[in-house]
């Protein structure tokens, strides 16, 4: 009875257990708090391109010397198998495409692994999680840039038209990016349950750098894929998204309607769902890492 008066609710330490509940939390104060510490994402992404040596010289030169090297492959082998029928123009379309797919593949597989590399910090510092995967893509982003000048190179080589029209290319750009930050939110969430999600993503990724508008393009389509264009038009997020911003640079054209419209949707619909889905199982990653 004497130890039971002594205690005082200020001082002595209760442990308390309360059944864990995943739900999303206000999503106003959410995402205020997140924009209040956008800062933190971009010291994050920039503390991982330092140690990844992509703000030196030889760093950025690895950046665009990797994707040009494989664009170099894939025309060799396109031209071998269509026999000697692509030129300078083929090449600088593959070059826009495929350093713009590696973006994509780049924030998906840095996104993937955002959360599980996170560490102490996840467990130690309150902040809003998804800062995470943004930073990820963020840094995947800062890789792209490098190539963009690479790209215009063979752009003029290819004697590509210059048109007003080409800045159609920067919407498409922003959807990407959209696209990516959802992407990057449901794989960095994902792989905190399935650790093995990370050795599944090169393959996935090699299948789906077929089936985009990379080695083609959407009004292109080679005579094997004209009997699944339905399919991939609507199933294929990248078929729009990289399809309209690779018309768009190359061509110098406005891409149709229908493009747009896909491509928007597909870029809110992921970025919503893999954000919401982020944020609905973030209280469970400290005590799953």
């Amino acid at each position: 009875m004497a130890a039971r008066e002594s205690e005082n609710e200020f001082t002595t330490t209760h442990h308390v257990y309360e059944p864990h509940t995943a739900g999303l939390p206000p999503l106003r104060s959410y995402f205020t708090e997140l924009w209040r510490r956008r800062e933190f994402a971009a010291a994050s992404s920039r503390a991982n391109l330092r140690a990844a040596n992509t703000m030196t010289f030889f760093g950025q030169v690895w950046m665009v010397l990797n994707p040009l090297l494989l664009a170099g492959v894939y025309f060799l082998l396109v031209n071998i198998l269509s026999r000697g029928g692509k030129d300078m123009e083929f090449f600088a379309r593959l070059t826009a495409g495929l350093f713009t797919f590696y973006f994509v593949q780049g924030a998906m597989s840095n996104g993937a692994g955002s959360v599980i590399g996170g560490g102490k910090l996840l467990l130690n510092t309150a902040f809003p999680r998804l800062l995470m995967p943004f930073a990820a893509v963020r840094t995947a982003f800062f890789r792209w840039l490098p190539t963009v000048p690479i790209y215009f190179v063979f752009h003029i080589l290819a004697g590509n038209p210059w048109r007003w029209q080409m800045l159609a290319a920067i919407p498409f750009l922003l959807l990407l990016l959209l696209f990516s930050l959802g992407i990057a939110a449901f794989f960095g969430a994902l792989q905190v349950y399935f650790r093995d999600t990370a050795s599944f993503l090169p393959y996935l990724n090699r299948i789906w750098l077929y089936a985009s508008p990379v080695l083609w393009q959407i009004n292109e389509l080679p005579g094997n894929f004209k009997k699944v264009a339905p399919i991939l038009e609507t199933a294929n997020p990248l078929f729009s998204l990289l399809g309209g911003y690779t018309e768009s640079l190359t061509q110098g054209t406005i891409p149709d309607l229908r493009v747009w419209a896909l491509a928007t949707a597909w870029a809110v619909l992921v970025f919503v769902f893999g954000s919401l889905f982020f944020i609905s199982r973030e209280r469970e990653f400290a005590v799953r890492l």
